[in-house]
């Protein structure tokens, strides 16, 4: 484990120059006490890495000093055509090309046993992060989003939030882009607050003369794990019970999973508990017609009889023509 964590620490050093050792240790996982030690290591065999104490210190190479490192393991061989096998991502960034250039290049350096074992699993291993029926493309997709946050400039934003047509605009410091679950958002910060921006519902993205203003010390994880445990926290309002017919109860599952507070329970029909933002959000469960009803609570079985009586009335004479 010594062996690899000096090869870690040489590499980070090679890509980014000098390294606060205590960034180093957060990395590896390991005390300051052990990163010094391991540049101890390095530098008894002849790597030329030195420590400078202070405010703007750090760990470093001296310049001009370069390695050929291709000494992966069979693991990390595989990890890395796994990662190539997620096409989607740098496909939507543009980066399709790129990426297979840099694989062959990896390929060319693979010690010779590794080879066919990473063969293999770029074969044996896809990954397709397009969702079913997907809707249609957005006027601006990630690859121009890539290309305005590398511009490291203040971007102005035409956006369209869910449920209206008209765009509005904002003007956005970015920290990067994040792929959740097959979908693309925007990190950012409006005066100075994060911010979370579906991509596909970016309608255009102008870069503005400006030089972004971030949040000193704070980095794109950051400010992402701030936004995803607001959403994962979030108080739901309603919870709504249900009885569901056994034989479209896989179909519930897959489409509404993700709204369950836990598993179904009961025979035919199974009961379920979904966790709604509001009354009217379950309005969407009528389209499993009678094979869904609702139980509780009463405001919202109420809510879907008005619902039901205003469709009934909307379609109720077709049947007589």
């Amino acid at each position: 484990m010594k062996s690899d964590r000096l090869l870690s620490v040489l590499l980070l050093l090679q890509t980014r120059g000098r390294v606060p050792a205590a960034e180093l240790a957060r990395r590896l996982e390991v005390s300051v006490r052990t990163i010094y030690r391991d540049v101890e290591a390095l530098s008894a065999a002849g790597v030329p890495v030195y420590a400078e104490r202070g405010r703007h210190g750090g760990i470093a190479l001296l310049p001009g000093y370069r390695t050929d490192v291709t000494g992966l393991t069979a693991d990390e061989a595989r990890a890395l055509f796994v990662l190539a096998a997620q096409g989607g991502a740098h496909a939507a960034l543009g980066l399709d090309g790129a990426l297979g250039s840099a694989l062959r290049k990896v390929m060319a350096a693979l010690p010779a046993p590794h080879r066919p074992a990473a063969e293999a699993t770029s074969r044996r291993i896809l990954v397709d992060p397009v969702r079913w029926m997907p809707g249609p493309a957005p006027d601006t997709g990630p690859g121009e989003l890539h290309d305005a946050v590398f511009a490291d400039r203040r971007l102005r934003l035409g956006y369209r939030h869910g449920g209206t047509t008209e765009p509005r605009t904002y003007t956005v410091d970015p920290y990067g882009l994040v792929a959740k679950a097959g979908v693309w958002y925007l990190v950012a910060d409006r005066r100075g607050r994060p911010r979370l921006f579906r991509a596909d519902r970016v309608v255009s993205v102008t870069v503005t003369p400006a030089a972004v203003r971030r949040r000193e010390g704070v980095e794109l994880a950051d400010v992402w794990e701030v936004l995803r445990r607001e959403v994962e926290q979030r108080p739901t309002d309603v919870l709504v019970t249900a009885r569901v017919r056994r034989s479209r109860l896989d179909m519930l599952l897959r489409l509404r999973g993700h709204q369950l507070t836990g598993p179904p329970t009961g025979g035919d029909p199974a009961t379920v508990e979904f966790a709604f933002p509001a009354p009217g959000a379950a309005r969407a469960l009528l389209a499993y017609g009678g094979d869904v009803e609702v139980t509780g609570p009463d405001e919202v079985r109420e809510d879907l009889a008005r619902a039901a009586a205003e469709a009934a009335a909307l379609y109720g004479g077709a049947a007589e023509r």
